[in-house]
C-alpha cells in the first residue's frame, strides 16, 4: 500500500486504530491513555549524566510566527516530547524563532528544569557570540544552558573561549561543536583530536552514513558524547521508502515504523549519545520516542539494515 506516515497516522487518529493496526503498515500510533516506558539512555562520557538517545531538533519546522495556526499543535509536540520522557532540545539563533517559540512553550508547560537545553553560537567575532548568548537566555527565559555550542565551526578560536568562560561561570554546564557539511569533515576530525570537548554534532543517517568513518571514532577515542543532526536526512530516507513495507525481520528490535528503523540504525552505533530529528506533530514524537525503548541492533543488524537499503 503506498501510504505516507503522515497520512496513515492522520488517518489512525481520526478512526481511533490501534497500535497493532499500524504496525501492520510499517506505522506505529500509541494507544492513547498508554503509559509512557522508561527511554533507553546513555552516558555523558565528561560526567556520567545519562540522556535519553532520542531528543528534538527545532531547525525549521519551529521557524514561526506568533500568530502561526501551526503553534497548538507544535506546543502539542513539546509537550508530549516531555510527558514521554524525552530531554534534549537543540536549537540556534539561526534557526529564526525556534528558539524563542520552544522557549515559550516550555515555560508555558513549567518544564525547564525537566529539559536539557542546548544552542549554539553562530557568528563572527567575540562581543557578536556574546550578544547571540544574551538573547537566547532571554528567550529561553533561563540562566544556564546545559550544553553551549560552535556552530559549524564558525570562529571556533574566539567562542570556545566565551564558552569556556561561561561555563566555568556556571552560566554553561557543557562545551560542544558542530558541522553537518561533509566538506568540513576533515577540519572537523582536525578539531576534535585538538580539542577537550564534552559534545560534539554531526550529521549521520543511512543515507548519508560518511561520518561513522572516521568522526565517530575520533569521538568516541576522545570521550565526546555525540548529537546527531539529520538522522532523516531532512526527510530523505522518507522518500526513498514511500509505498514500501519495514522489513518482517526489524520487528525482532522493537521496529514498527520506517521513523524508528531510520532511528535506530543511528542510535545503535556505539559512539552516539542521542539523536535530535526536527518533529512537528504528537504523534510522530511519540513514533520517534519508539526508538529508544526496546532491543538496539547489534553489529551485525546494523550492517543488515545498511544493506537492506542500499537495495530500495
Amino acid at each position: 500500500m503506498d501510504i505516507s506516515r503522515k497520512q496513515f497516522l492522520t488517518g489512525a487518529a481520526a478512526l481511533g486504530a490501534t497500535a497493532a493496526f499500524g504496525g501492520a503498515l510499517g506505522l506505529t500510533v500509541a494507544p492513547r491513555g498508554a503509559r509512557a516506558a522508561a527511554l533507553i539512555e546513555r552516558a555523558i562520557p565528561s560526567s556520567g549524566e545519562k540522556l535519553p538517545i532520542i531528543g528534538l531538533g527545532t531547525a525549521r519546522v519551529y521557524d514561526v510566527e506568533a500568530n502561526d495556526p501551526k503553534l497548538p499543535e507544535l506546543k502539542a509536540t513539546v509537550k508530549t516530547f516531555i510527558e514521554q520522557g524525552g530531554k534534549i532540545i537543540d536549537c540556534s539563533p539561526t534557526y529564526g524563532n525556534a528558539q524563542a517559540v520552544v522557549g515559550r512553550f516550555v515555560n508555558e508547560l513549567g518544564a525547564r528544569d525537566k529539559v536539557f537545553y542546548a544552542t549554539k553560537i553562530s557568528t563572527e567575532g567575540e562581543q557578536e557570540g556574546i550578544a547571540q548568548v544574551n538573547a537566547a537566555l532571554k528567550e529561553w527565559n533561563t540562566d544556564r544552558f546545559d550544553l553551549l555550542q560552535v556552530h559549524n565551526m564558525k570562529d571556533f578560536d574566539t567562542h570556545i573561549r566565551t564558552i569556556r568562560r561561561l561555563k566555568d561561570e556556571g552560566k554553561v554546564r557543557y562545551v560542544g561543536v558542530t558541522t553537518s557539511f561533509r566538506r568540513d569533515y576533515d577540519r572537523y576530525v582536525d578539531l576534535l583530536k585538538k580539542e577537550k570537548l564534552d559534545f560534539m554534532q554531526i550529521n549521520y543517517s543511512l543515507m548519508q552514513p560518511e561520518s561513522d568513518q572516521r568522526i565517530l571514532p575520533t569521538a568516541q577515542e576522545r570521550g565526546m558524547a555525540v548529537l546527531i543532526n539529520r538522522p532523516f536526512a531532512l526527510a530523505g530516507t522518507f522518500r526513498k521508502v514511500k509505498g514500501k513495507k519495514v522489513p518482517e525481520w526489524a520487528a525482532e528490535f522493537g521496529i514498527r515504523s520506517w521513523a524508528q528503523f531510520f532511528l535506530k540504525f543511528v542510535v545503535s552505533h556505539p559512539a552516539v549519545t542521542c539523536a535530535i530529528p526536527g518533529t512537528d506533530k504528537p504523534q510522530y514524537m511519540t513514533d520517534n520516542l519508539g526508538a529508544a525503548m526496546g532491543p538496539m541492533p547489534d553489529a551485525k543488524t546494523r550492517e543488515r539494515m545498511l544493506a537492506f537499503w542500499k537495495t530500495l
